[in-house]
Protein backbone atom coordinates (compact mmCIF):
# COMPACT_ATOMS: atom_id res chain seq x y z
CA UNK A 1 0.00 0.00 0.00
CA UNK A 2 1.73 3.50 -1.33
CA UNK A 3 1.54 5.62 2.12
CA UNK A 4 3.12 8.33 -0.76
CA UNK A 5 4.55 8.22 -4.02
CA UNK A 6 7.72 7.01 -3.17
CA UNK A 7 6.73 5.36 0.34
CA UNK A 8 5.24 2.17 0.56
CA UNK A 9 4.06 -0.23 3.51
CA UNK A 10 3.90 -3.92 3.54
CA UNK A 11 1.44 -5.37 5.71
CA UNK A 12 2.27 -9.00 7.14
CA UNK A 13 0.81 -11.35 10.19
CA UNK A 14 0.87 -8.92 13.27
CA UNK A 15 3.39 -6.31 11.82
CA UNK A 16 3.73 -4.01 8.93
CA UNK A 17 7.14 -2.23 7.68
CA UNK A 18 8.04 0.20 5.09
CA UNK A 19 9.42 0.76 1.56
CA UNK A 20 11.06 3.41 0.53
CA UNK A 21 12.04 4.52 -3.44
CA UNK A 22 14.70 6.86 -3.52
CA UNK A 23 15.24 7.33 -7.22
CA UNK A 24 15.78 3.79 -8.52
CA UNK A 25 17.14 2.36 -5.60
CA UNK A 26 14.95 0.86 -2.45
CA UNK A 27 15.41 1.10 1.04
CA UNK A 28 13.57 -1.16 4.02
CA UNK A 29 12.58 -0.27 7.41
CA UNK A 30 12.60 -3.41 8.91
CA UNK A 31 12.39 -6.80 7.58
CA UNK A 32 8.58 -8.33 8.82
CA UNK A 33 7.88 -11.26 9.97
CA UNK A 34 6.29 -14.58 9.18
CA UNK A 35 5.49 -14.41 5.28
CA UNK A 36 7.20 -10.77 5.43
CA UNK A 37 9.68 -11.68 2.02
CA UNK A 38 6.39 -12.85 0.58
CA UNK A 39 4.31 -9.81 1.06
CA UNK A 40 7.26 -7.85 0.42
CA UNK A 41 7.42 -9.38 -3.07
CA UNK A 42 3.64 -9.23 -4.12
CA UNK A 43 3.51 -5.43 -3.08
CA UNK A 44 6.70 -4.44 -5.41
CA UNK A 45 4.70 -6.06 -7.84
CA UNK A 46 1.31 -4.29 -7.71
CA UNK A 47 3.06 -0.91 -7.17
CA UNK A 48 5.74 -1.42 -10.00
CA UNK A 49 8.90 -1.48 -8.23
CA UNK A 50 10.20 -4.86 -8.80
CA UNK A 51 12.93 -3.85 -11.14
CA UNK A 52 14.85 -1.63 -8.52
CA UNK A 53 17.62 -2.84 -6.63
CA UNK A 54 17.23 -2.86 -2.65
CA UNK A 55 20.41 -0.49 -1.47
CA UNK A 56 19.55 -1.11 1.78
CA UNK A 57 17.84 -2.34 5.12
CA UNK A 58 17.60 0.20 8.56
CA UNK A 59 16.34 -1.56 11.43
CA UNK A 60 14.07 0.35 14.74
CA UNK A 61 15.27 -2.77 16.42
CA UNK A 62 16.60 -6.13 17.16
CA UNK A 63 12.85 -7.85 17.97
CA UNK A 64 12.54 -11.10 16.35
CA UNK A 65 9.11 -9.80 14.18
CA UNK A 66 11.16 -7.11 12.58
CA UNK A 67 14.23 -9.09 11.65
CA UNK A 68 13.57 -12.50 11.01
CA UNK A 69 13.73 -11.85 7.43
CA UNK A 70 16.73 -9.86 6.77
CA UNK A 71 19.34 -12.14 6.23
CA UNK A 72 17.62 -13.64 3.60
CA UNK A 73 16.97 -10.45 1.93
CA UNK A 74 20.23 -9.29 2.52
CA UNK A 75 21.98 -12.33 0.63
CA UNK A 76 19.25 -11.96 -2.35
CA UNK A 77 19.77 -8.67 -2.99
CA UNK A 78 23.11 -7.77 -1.56
CA UNK A 79 21.72 -4.80 0.68
CA UNK A 80 23.37 -3.25 3.39
CA UNK A 81 21.91 -3.64 7.27
CA UNK A 82 22.11 -0.48 9.41
CA UNK A 83 20.94 -0.73 13.20
CA UNK A 84 22.05 0.89 16.35
CA UNK A 85 25.01 -0.66 18.22
CA UNK A 86 22.55 -0.94 21.43
CA UNK A 87 20.49 -3.34 19.45
CA UNK A 88 23.31 -5.92 18.40
CA UNK A 89 22.38 -8.10 21.25
CA UNK A 90 18.67 -8.06 20.52
CA UNK A 91 20.02 -9.23 17.09
CA UNK A 92 21.62 -11.93 17.97
CA UNK A 93 19.26 -13.04 20.34
CA UNK A 94 22.16 -12.75 23.17
CA UNK A 95 20.38 -9.89 25.57
CA UNK A 96 20.11 -10.23 28.74
CA UNK A 97 16.66 -9.56 29.63
CA UNK A 98 16.03 -8.98 33.26
CA UNK A 99 12.38 -8.47 35.44
CA UNK A 100 9.35 -8.64 33.75
CA UNK A 101 10.73 -8.36 30.28
CA UNK A 102 12.02 -11.78 30.76
CA UNK A 103 8.56 -12.65 29.70
CA UNK A 104 9.57 -10.89 26.38
CA UNK A 105 13.06 -12.81 26.20
CA UNK A 106 11.36 -16.34 26.83
CA UNK A 107 9.11 -15.37 23.81
CA UNK A 108 11.76 -14.66 21.62
CA UNK A 109 13.84 -17.60 22.57
CA UNK A 110 10.94 -19.67 21.58
CA UNK A 111 10.48 -18.28 18.65
CA UNK A 112 14.02 -17.92 17.20
CA UNK A 113 14.19 -21.66 17.50
CA UNK A 114 10.71 -22.84 16.00
CA UNK A 115 11.00 -20.11 13.02
CA UNK A 116 15.27 -21.39 12.44
CA UNK A 117 16.11 -17.25 12.92
CA UNK A 118 19.51 -16.48 11.60
CA UNK A 119 20.83 -13.46 12.32
CA UNK A 120 22.20 -10.73 10.31
CA UNK A 121 25.39 -9.09 10.87
CA UNK A 122 24.72 -5.21 10.50
CA UNK A 123 28.07 -3.53 8.35
CA UNK A 124 26.69 -0.17 9.64
CA UNK A 125 26.25 1.04 13.17
CA UNK A 126 23.34 3.91 13.79
CA UNK A 127 23.49 6.58 16.34
CA UNK A 128 20.62 9.39 17.51
CA UNK A 129 21.14 12.44 15.28
CA UNK A 130 22.35 10.25 12.57
CA UNK A 131 22.19 11.53 8.90
CA UNK A 132 21.15 9.15 6.08
CA UNK A 133 21.09 10.47 2.24
CA UNK A 134 17.72 9.14 1.82
CA UNK A 135 14.60 11.43 0.32
CA UNK A 136 16.07 14.42 0.66
CA UNK A 137 17.78 13.47 3.85
CA UNK A 138 17.06 11.29 6.82
CA UNK A 139 18.03 11.82 10.80
CA UNK A 140 18.23 8.39 13.12
CA UNK A 141 16.47 9.79 16.81
CA UNK A 142 17.12 7.43 19.38
CA UNK A 143 14.04 6.11 20.99
CA UNK A 144 15.13 3.58 23.69
CA UNK A 145 12.75 1.81 26.02
CA UNK A 146 11.04 -0.87 23.67
CA UNK A 147 14.42 -2.26 23.19
CA UNK A 148 18.11 -0.85 24.00
CA UNK A 149 18.38 0.62 20.91
CA UNK A 150 15.14 1.30 19.43
CA UNK A 151 15.38 3.86 16.80
CA UNK A 152 12.99 5.87 14.78
CA UNK A 153 13.89 7.23 11.67
CA UNK A 154 12.66 10.89 10.61
CA UNK A 155 11.87 12.81 7.20
CA UNK A 156 12.58 16.37 8.21
CA UNK A 157 11.50 17.84 4.70
CA UNK A 158 8.15 16.05 5.00
CA UNK A 159 7.60 16.47 9.01
CA UNK A 160 7.39 12.40 8.94
CA UNK A 161 8.56 10.26 11.56
CA UNK A 162 8.94 6.45 11.04
CA UNK A 163 8.22 5.25 14.56
CA UNK A 164 9.00 1.84 15.07
CA UNK A 165 7.37 0.02 18.21
CA UNK A 166 7.05 3.25 20.48
CA UNK A 167 2.87 2.42 20.29
CA UNK A 168 0.26 0.28 18.48
CA UNK A 169 -1.99 2.84 16.79
CA UNK A 170 -5.39 1.31 16.82
CA UNK A 171 -8.82 2.94 15.41
CA UNK A 172 -10.69 2.38 19.26
CA UNK A 173 -7.84 1.45 21.59
CA UNK A 174 -3.93 2.84 20.73
CA UNK A 175 -1.45 1.73 23.19
CA UNK A 176 1.54 1.14 24.17
CA UNK A 177 3.82 -2.05 24.49
CA UNK A 178 3.16 -4.09 27.24
CA UNK A 179 5.63 -3.46 30.00
CA UNK A 180 6.62 -7.25 29.67
CA UNK A 181 7.85 -6.21 26.08
CA UNK A 182 9.87 -3.48 27.16
CA UNK A 183 13.68 -3.13 28.04
CA UNK A 184 12.87 0.00 30.12
CA UNK A 185 9.49 1.63 30.82
CA UNK A 186 11.55 4.92 31.91
CA UNK A 187 13.11 5.41 28.60
CA UNK A 188 9.89 4.63 26.72
CA UNK A 189 8.35 7.35 28.52
CA UNK A 190 11.37 9.80 27.58
CA UNK A 191 10.95 8.71 23.93
CA UNK A 192 7.23 9.40 23.73
CA UNK A 193 8.04 12.97 25.60
CA UNK A 194 10.81 13.38 22.47
CA UNK A 195 8.43 12.73 19.73
CA UNK A 196 5.52 14.83 21.55
CA UNK A 197 8.77 17.79 21.10
CA UNK A 198 9.45 17.12 17.22
CA UNK A 199 8.23 19.20 14.84
CA UNK A 200 5.23 16.42 13.07
CA UNK A 201 2.96 16.19 10.77
CA UNK A 202 2.44 12.50 10.51
CA UNK A 203 3.90 9.37 11.96
CA UNK A 204 4.10 5.89 10.44
CA UNK A 205 4.49 2.92 13.16
CA UNK A 206 4.82 -0.80 12.33
CA UNK A 207 1.83 -1.75 14.12
CA UNK A 208 -0.89 0.13 13.74
CA UNK A 209 -4.42 -0.27 11.29
CA UNK A 210 -4.76 1.49 7.97
CA UNK A 211 -4.40 4.98 8.13
CA UNK A 212 -3.01 8.01 6.73
CA UNK A 213 0.51 9.51 9.10
CA UNK A 214 -1.48 12.49 10.52
CA UNK A 215 -4.19 10.12 12.09
CA UNK A 216 -1.80 8.34 13.83
CA UNK A 217 -0.04 11.26 15.18
CA UNK A 218 -3.05 12.15 16.39
CA UNK A 219 -3.60 9.21 18.14
CA UNK A 220 0.01 9.04 19.85
CA UNK A 221 -0.89 12.73 21.30
CA UNK A 222 -4.10 11.41 22.50
CA UNK A 223 -2.60 8.54 24.26
CA UNK A 224 -0.16 10.61 25.44
CA UNK A 225 -2.60 13.11 27.29
CA UNK A 226 -4.20 9.80 28.53
CA UNK A 227 -0.87 8.70 30.27
CA UNK A 228 -0.14 12.49 31.65
CA UNK A 229 3.20 12.24 29.63
CA UNK A 230 4.54 15.46 28.98
CA UNK A 231 6.61 16.88 26.00
CA UNK A 232 10.31 17.22 26.69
Amino acid sequence: MKVTDDIAQVRGVGVSFYVLRDRNELYLIDGGFIGGVGCLRGELRRIGWSGFRIRGILLTHGHLDHTLNVLSLQRASGAWVAAARADATHIQGSYPYRGLSRVCGALETVGRALLRYKPCAPQRWLADCDQLPILEGMRVIGLAGHTAGHVGFYLPARKLLFCGDIFKSSRFLSHLPPRFLNTSQRELYLSVSRILAMDLEGILPNHASIAPPAVHLARFRKLATRKGIPRT
